[in-house]
């Protein structure tokens, strides 16, 4: 009697265990569906709420899922960029993506908004009369056109008189340069040459 006893559950500890790999496939694949019909990067806390897990056990998912897309090198993978997670492609196959597609490069910036946006990365909050102080030349078309693109936005006041607009980057920003947050951005020590021809 006590041998069937123990036969049964052993049966039912094996049955849970098929269920929890059942679980644990299903939320793989959940992960990856939202992932792959969502537009944006989606944050670690949209797969706590929407699927009632806790942080720790969300983020072993996405980091198994990251490893698998990584290690099959194939033409998707999954990326922490934004704050959030995200399919994208491969780049090896980006070329022949172009090609195919008919999609055109992405659009390179002048020097000028490269060295004002690196400023404001690197100084945010920044007002214009400050960036015009470091560049040595007026800013203010520069920042505009940076406003148009998405990449740098008015983030408050600055404390000085006047109260001038401070700026800082954006969540586009991030994605541009496959960012995931600020502090990704190389250290300023670690910049052994960072040299632009200044242009209005």
């Amino acid at each position: 009697m006590e041998e069937r006893e123990e036969v049964v559950e052993t049966q039912e500890h094996d049955g849970d265990e098929v269920q929890e790999e059942k679980d644990e496939s299903d939320l793989r694949g959940l992960f990856e569906s939202v992932m792959f019909l969502s537009n944006e990067p989606l944050p670690i806390t949209f797969f706590v709420k929407n699927f009632g897990l806790d942080p720790v056990h969300a983020r072993i998912i996405m980091d198994s899922l990251m490893d698998e897309y990584e290690s099959r090198d194939g033409g998707l993978k999954i990326v922490e960029i934004s704050r959030g997670f995200q399919f994208v492609t491969n780049k090896r196959y980006a070329d022949q993506i172009r090609r195919v597609m008919g999609y055109t490069r992405k659009e390179t910036l002048s020097r000028g908004m490269l060295e004002t946006l690196s400023i404001v990365s690197y100084k945010q909050p920044i007002s214009i009369a400050e960036i015009d102080e470091l560049r040595g030349v007026s800013s203010r078309m520069m920042v505009s056109n940076l406003m148009k693109k998405n990449l740098v936005k008015p983030v408050g006041r600055k404390e000085l008189p006047g109260r001038p607009l401070a700026y800082g980057t954006t969540d586009d920003f991030l994605r541009y340069f496959g960012l995931n947050k600020i502090s990704d951005l190389p250290k300023l020590s670690e910049i052994k040459e960072l040299s632009f021809t200044s242009e209005d």
